[in-house]
């Protein structure tokens, strides 16, 4: 049973007053118009303007990707509820998921039970708080096609990161941004390491890493392309570690570097700081600057 009932009536024929007949356009670019609203959007709104809009709310192919964003005119119940309904719309055919915020075990268990569980390739849980390392790690046990996984601002640890290397054989993107420093060194690039050889882009900002966790990273994830390490402390790349960096990896961005670099470019990678740059955040300018006068001030004259 639907929980949204279909319209009673459309539109038909010539508009009178002028304006575009939406009924008459060709059903596949009615879909990609559609395809641009939020999920919310379309499952609360727009699937109830005419038959044509329900019958295409119906197909499961318009279901492959679902992004959702919280607003504050909605409760987290009723986004979950909300997610369920378009998880169970994709009959199997879901693709890509991206959940901020309000995602927890339970609808992370709901997922990983669906039809689309086998061929889920995309899971990003950004700053999801509630979801657990338990949870997490039941969950990735249904999802062995899963080529990226974004578990930023989370509180899961490196046996979540095993976890999802170990069951997630074809993982290609790995994003891993943290807010606070709570591991030892290296905890995590052995993770990674240890897990995921066919990593391609990583992101792992904020943590601590030796450059014994890096060599570590290189030797683990010969197929890496991009790599980010911004904010990360312990790194000292003054030797040769450099150089077979530049050598691997295609796309890298370093601590207190303020731009994304190329493994072609031949001019040096320095500490730098620009209070006027675009910063993503605020958290992250204060972050850069900490970093960059700790490394720069020498304490005995008081010089930078």
């Amino acid at each position: 049973m639907d929980s949204y009932s279909r319209p009673a009536k459309e539109a038909e024929g010539e508009s009178t007053n002028g304006t575009p007949n939406w009924l008459k356009l060709p059903r596949e670019l009615t879909t990609n118009i559609l395809q641009r609203l939020s999920v919310e959007e379309i499952l609360m709104s727009a699937s109830q303007v005419c038959s044509l809009w329900w019958s295409i709310y119906k197909d499961p192919l318009m279901w492959r990707t679902i992004d959702m964003i919280p607003h504050a005119y909605h409760s987290i119940s009723k986004l979950v509820m909300i997610c369920r309904n378009a998880v169970e719309r994709s009959c199997g055919h879901l693709k890509e998921i991206s959940i901020e915020r309000f995602a927890s075990d339970d609808l992370l268990k709901y997922i990983a039970d669906s039809d689309s569980a086998s061929q889920l390739r995309s899971l990003r849980l950004p700053h999801c708080s509630a979801i657990s390392d338990v949870g997490l790690k039941e969950a990735v046990k249904k999802l062995p096609m899963l080529e990226e996984i974004d578990i930023s601002f989370t509180n899961l640890s490196k046996d979540s990161l095993e976890a999802i290397g170990l069951c997630c054989p074809m993982l290609k993107t790995l994003k891993y941004n943290t807010v606070r420093d709570i591991f030892a060194y290296d905890e995590v690039a052995y993770s990674i390491a240890k897990t995921m050889p066919e990593l391609c882009h990583l992101e792992i900002s904020r943590i601590k890493i030796s450059n014994k966790g890096l060599v570590a990273i290189l030797d683990g994830c010969p197929q890496l392309e991009y790599l980010d390490l911004k904010s990360c402390l312990g790194l000292d790349l003054s030797g040769s570690l450099r150089k077979r960096l530049c050598e691997q990896v295609k796309e890298i961005r370093l601590p207190f570097a303020l731009e994304y670099y190329n493994s072609d470019d031949s001019y040096d990678i320095g500490l730098e700081f620009d209070a006027n740059a675009d910063w993503e955040s605020e958290e992250d300018r204060i972050s850069q600057f900490i970093e960059f006068f700790t490394v720069r001030f020498d304490w005995s004259t008081g010089n930078i």
